[in-house]
């Protein structure tokens, strides 16, 4: 832009009057024009910035932005500086490769990890896969060899019965009784033993129980069997009357016959792996017998009388 400052002219000068009193001078008027085009393409293109006072009124920021220019253009033109700047430039790509490989090794190393949980994952499903179907396998092949439980026969070694009272003072018929019942069992199992145990022997008359024993727990070996025997026993055993058929035949205990049931369960258990895999096996039996008075001390067969579930 270009500034104009008007002064006063010689003819206002002399045409003023000597005899007025003296003003004070006026101060200048300053004008604002804006440049023309020729002016505005000067200033943009940086020609002559000392001739003109439009070189003042230039943009700052074109102005700064044409001297970095310049100077990186300088510097890119003088050899040393190229190099300078092809060094850092090949630093910075030798960096920018290095972050890259750095990436691709933690991506690689990850990688790897997860392959090898997974791996490791995959190995322990197929043992235990495996595991389970040879348990299942043994559990089943266990499961054939049932063991072989025969009630041979029983012994009566003594019947008795007399008056007596019970706990309470109630005065009743007492019974006592001495059994003894052989049992056969064998385990015909080729790769485990048994260990077995039984619920209480008892002996019922209907529902009146006269006489129970109790087994001893024991372990059969593989491929092998036994004989158990035991003791059954009722020791003044109240009747309540219940016992009617020796009502009239306390004297003549040999011509008694009292009905009775021989009852208990039978649990064998096999251990294959240790304990890891288990088999077990349970055997009801049943067997009815007839107490006669002339037979006792004689054994009562019976094989082909129980009833084994």
């Amino acid at each position: 832009m270009a500034v104009t400052m008007h002064a006063k002219s010689d003819s206002e000068v002399t045409s003023l009057d000597p005899s007025s009193p003296p003003r004070s001078p006026r101060r200048p008027l300053y004008y604002v024009q804006s440049p023309s085009q020729h002016d505005a393409e000067k200033m943009s293109y940086g020609s002559s910035p000392l001739g003109s006072p439009n070189h003042y009124h230039c943009s700052p920021i074109h102005h700064s932005r044409e001297s970095s220019t310049s100077r990186f253009s300088a510097s890119i033109k003088n050899p040393k500086h190229a190099t300078a700047w092809k060094k850092i430039h090949r630093d910075l790509e030798l960096r920018a490769a290095a972050d890259v490989e750095d990436d691709d090794e933690d991506d690689g190393f990850y990688s790897a990890g997860d392959r090898r949980v997974r791996l490791y994952l995959c190995l322990a499903l197929a043992f235990v896969l495996l595991f389970t179907v040879f348990s299942l396998i043994l559990w089943g092949a266990g499961r054939s060899y049932k063991p072989k439980i025969i009630v041979k026969d029983v012994v009566f070694r003594s019947f008795n019965i007399q008056a007596g009272m019970d706990q309470s003072g109630v005065p009743t018929d007492m019974l006592s009784l001495n059994s003894t019942i052989k049992i056969s069992y064998r385990n015909p199992a080729t790769f485990f033993g048994a260990h077995v145990s039984s619920t209480p022997v008892e002996l019922y008359y209907y529902q009146l129980k006269v006489a129970s024993g109790q087994m001893k727990e024991f372990y059969q070996s593989r491929k092998s069997q036994r004989t158990i025997v035991m003791v059954v026993l009722g020791h003044q055993v109240p009747l309540y009357g219940g016992v009617s058929v020796v009502g009239g035949a306390k004297d003549h205990l040999e011509k008694v016959a009292v009905p009775m049931n021989l009852t208990f369960v039978m649990r064998s258990r096999g251990y294959i792996l240790g304990k890891l895999v288990k088999v077990k096996f349970l055997k009801s039996i049943r067997c009815p017998v007839i107490l006669r008075g002339d037979r006792l001390s004689k054994p009562h067969k019976l094989v082909d009388s129980c009833i084994y579930k």
